[in-house]
């Protein structure tokens, strides 16, 4: 019987076991409450770790404790309402001699507030997300390995050594070398117990007995603990690991019209993409485009942070788009996605054309499109064109965002798993 030890370095006061028990229980609870934290940090800080609180009515359990019990007679100050006799319900354990929980008079409690790391926070915020109808078209190029186990080996490393297939090979041999040795031997000590009972220790039988039981042990510790042979080592090999090629265009309007606040829940809506993307999937292509009047791939230091501006064509995003795919993202080899954010004013010209460059060349190459409009009272003109492209199409999906607390509920209906 072995007993593992978890000795891995805690903080003052923590137990990693705990925390994932706690993590278990309140998985619920937890979802929501990492959703709502994502709504008051900046962008910088949205991949990371933190703190996330509960109610405490959330976590709250049920308990056997001792109360009042029994005949009690007592003098209440101030009753004008009852007298000897009068019967009246026990008031509920706990209350009038404490404060309540939150409530507009008297004491609270403070939620329960504990720290998430950050795998385990980008693991609760992506948990029920994916990339909708992603089919192997074809496998990645650059294959993808892991290594699993594959038995035990004769040769290896030291850092390989498996102790406990090594010394079963070790006592197996030493059984089997020592056996008839030790059978032997076990003759030889009752018969020289029986000689030396009837004719003492200093016959000559007692004697040649006592010299063959010697050479006989001597043998027998001769035979070495662990020899070469006895050494086994855990063996892994290299599978490879089937991936699907995807690729992922974010297209983000930055124009005159999408002020700070509107560029602010653009970035912070294809942060949060970006980190999902990456959290979820091991390869994926990333293709980022900003525009205004013209339209540029960039990368992601420029497409979050860059101050370039202008006039509004939408246009020019989905045709440099439709060029990329023709050039670099054959659809028969590629899941191609698709995801646009803006402010939805455009030129009244220019909307009709990105209807038809998404009707005619990209809605029927990609797996999925969604359009996110930001920060605008009412629909703009590119999202009634729009209008026409989700009805002919059921991989288009349109979102409107007008504050930071939206954006977690927009993203994750978007791209929510499907039911089996």
């Amino acid at each position: 019987m072995s007993a593992i030890i978890d000795r891995r370095q805690n903080g003052k006061n923590k137990s990693a076991i705990n925390q994932q028990r706690f993590i278990k229980r309140y998985r619920d609870q937890i979802r929501r409450a990492v959703a709502k934290a994502v709504g008051g940090r900046k962008i910088t800080d949205i991949d990371g770790s933190g703190q996330v609180s509960i109610p405490v009515k959330d976590i709250s359990e049920p308990l056997f404790h001792h109360g009042p019990g029994g005949r009690r007679e007592m003098v209440h100050p101030g009753n004008r309402e009852f007298v000897v006799g009068d019967n009246f319900e026990r008031p509920p354990s706990g209350a009038g001699g404490g404060g309540s929980r939150a409530s507009d008079s008297g004491e609270g409690e403070d939620d329960f507030v504990f720290n998430l790391s950050r795998e385990e926070f980008l693991k609760f915020f992506f948990e029920d997300m994916a990339l909708p109808d992603l089919a192997k078209r074809r496998l990645a190029q650059i294959p993808e390995f892991r290594k699993v186990r594959a038995g035990y080996s004769i040769d290896g490393t030291p850092s390989n050594l498996n102790v406990i297939r090594t010394m079963r090979s070790s006592l197996g041999r030493r059984i089997a070398l020592t056996a008839p040795y030790r059978k032997q031997l076990r003759e030889l000590e009752a018969e020289y117990a029986d000689i030396v009972s009837r004719e003492g220790d200093t016959s000559p039988r007692a004697l040649a007995l006592a010299h063959e039981i010697t050479h006989l042990r001597t043998r027998v510790e001769a035979i070495p603990y662990i020899e070469k042979l006895d050494l086994r080592y855990s063996n892994r090999i290299m599978q490879p690991r089937p991936q699907a090629q995807a690729v992922m265009f974010c297209l983000m309007d930055v124009s005159g019209s999408m002020d700070q606040s509107r560029k602010d829940l653009a970035k912070r809506f294809f942060m949060l993409l970006y980190l999902f993307l990456r959290h979820n999937y091991e390869r994926i292509d990333l293709v980022l485009i900003r525009h205004h009047t013209t339209a540029k791939e960039v990368n992601e230091d420029d497409f979050f942070y860059a101050r370039e501006s202008g006039g509004t064509v939408v246009s020019s995003a989905l045709k440099l788009m439709n060029d990329i795919i023709a050039d670099r993202y054959s659809p028969s080899d590629w899941n191609i996605y698709g995801a646009q954010v803006s402010d939805g004013d455009n030129w009244d010209g220019d909307s009709p054309i990105c209807r038809d460059i998404l009707m005619q060349s990209i809605m029927p190459a990609v797996q999925y499109f969604a359009y996110v409009e930001v920060a605008s009272a009412e629909p703009q003109n590119l999202w009634n064109e729009y209008l026409s492209v989700k009805q002919q199409h059921p991989n288009f999906a349109m979102q409107r965002i007008m504050e930071a607390a939206e954006i977690y509920p927009v993203l994750h209906d978007l791209f929510k798993k499907k039911a089996a």
